[in-house]
């Protein structure tokens, strides 16, 4: 039997985070590659040191005449990438980058099963949601993000220029019953532009935004709060501490609530399911709590290399359900072609909406008119309900 009191804590990191930059450029180059054709097949890999960015993976495109023209756009790309987020430190600016570019045509062996509408790779892929927040997120690892993203809100309208654009939080929960009720410590680490400032006084411009995303019942005189515990922190991003494609799987899924399958997402075209087939993933164990079935779900599913299938479908209700376990394990097939295709269609994934899911997470965002997280939609809700 699952426990039902119990504390449990999620970080996140921002969008200035060396990992998280080198994810943003990865997704970028894809955007860039996907505007250029839609079923363009990419994998990037970026790796970010002092004042050096490096690109490199594969990339596979209808017409060669697309493939070498990937130089100097990439280049500018990443110098992009880097001025948005707003790093301009001695040690990481912009305009000071040197930038390294090793993408290539896409290996023949990978593309001759995918061309035949088959996975991109194997592997196992996880989705879950819970009634934990209006978003069906896991409290901890929601708010975390949340509170990030309104600190590079501020920073970006120069509200909190003093900020810089390197970030941690990671909140520990009070679970009652299986229900969040209280945040027991907040942890904060971000970077700040002006020396002189103690740990205090980054507390004093920060709190006001975290009281602002964390709902006032969680949040009480007992709450404790540890706010850039080193001290000072003024050298930030990849001139402090290098960064690395992939290496944030966990802040960019369910901050460890549910089980991850391995593989990143930044990089990746749909046509790997390490990125598509999560996103369906979260898409079904998101309207199975929307539609009221449970109020927890996990949904694994599998893939074999060229192969179009899943070769598995896994769902756990943790209790709440358990009754539609089998069944749904049966209809979810039949109601979503599970396929990369037919989850490509399904969700709309051939778009340049990727750059935009870098940091924050990939899930409990809103869907947006250009397309992106319509894994996050609930359409599907009634249909389910219907099919039990």
């Amino acid at each position: 039997m699952a426990r039902k009191d119990y504390t449990f804590t999620s970080e996140s990191v921002s969008e200035g985070h060396p990992d998280k930059i080198c994810d943003r450029i990865s997704d970028a180059v894809l955007d860039f590659c996907v505007e250029k054709d839609s079923f363009a097949r990419v994998a990037c890999e970026t790796f970010a040191t002092t004042n050096t960015v490096v690109v490199g993976g594969e990339v596979g495109f209808k017409s060669d005449s697309d493939s070498h023209a990937l130089g100097s756009e990439i280049n500018s790309l990443v110098v992009n990438v880097v001025k948005k987020i707003g790093y301009e430190q001695e040690g990481f600016h912009w305009n000071n980058l040197k930038v390294s570019n090793f993408i290539h045509q896409q290996s023949s062996d990978i593309s001759q099963g995918v061309d035949k509408d088959g996975a991109g790779d194997q592997g196992i892929m996880f989705g879950y949601a819970v009634n934990e927040t209006e978003e069906l997120m896991p409290a901890p690892i929601h708010y975390s993000h949340l509170i990030l993203k309104s600190l590079a809100n501020a920073r970006h309208k120069k509200i909190a220029s003093s900020l810089g654009p390197d970030s941690k939080s990671q909140l520990t929960f009070k679970y009652e019953n299986g229900k969040p009720v209280s945040v027991e410590s907040i942890v904060l680490s971000t970077q700040h532009l002006d020396k002189s400032l103690s740990s205090q006084d980054v507390k004093e411009i920060v709190k006001p935004y975290v009281l602002e995303v964390i709902p006032d019942k969680w949040i009480s005189n007992k709450t404790v709060w540890h706010i850039n515990p080193t001290g000072k922190f003024v050298i930030g991003g990849p001139d402090g501490d290098a960064g690395l494609t992939g290496r944030k799987i966990i802040v960019d899924t369910y901050g460890g609530a549910a089980p991850h399958g391995g593989g990143a997402f930044s990089g990746k075209d749909p046509t790997k399911v390490d990125r598509s087939a999560a996103y369906i993933s979260r898409y079904l164990a998101k309207n199975i709590v929307a539609a009221g079935v449970a109020s927890k779900c996990l949904i694994q599913l599998s893939y074999a290399i060229g192969v179009s299938e899943p070769l598995s479908i896994y769902v756990d209700t943790y209790g709440t359900g358990s009754k539609y376990e089998k069944k749904l394990e049966e209809i979810l097939p039949k109601i979503v072609d599970l396929s990369p295709k037919g989850i490509i269609e399904k969700l709309g994934l051939r778009k340049p909406i990727y750059e935009k899911t870098a940091a924050y997470g990939h899930f409990g965002r809103t869907p947006e008119s250009d397309g992106s997280f319509s894994w996050e939609k609930t359409d599907l809700a009634d249909h389910i309900t219907k099919n039990l």
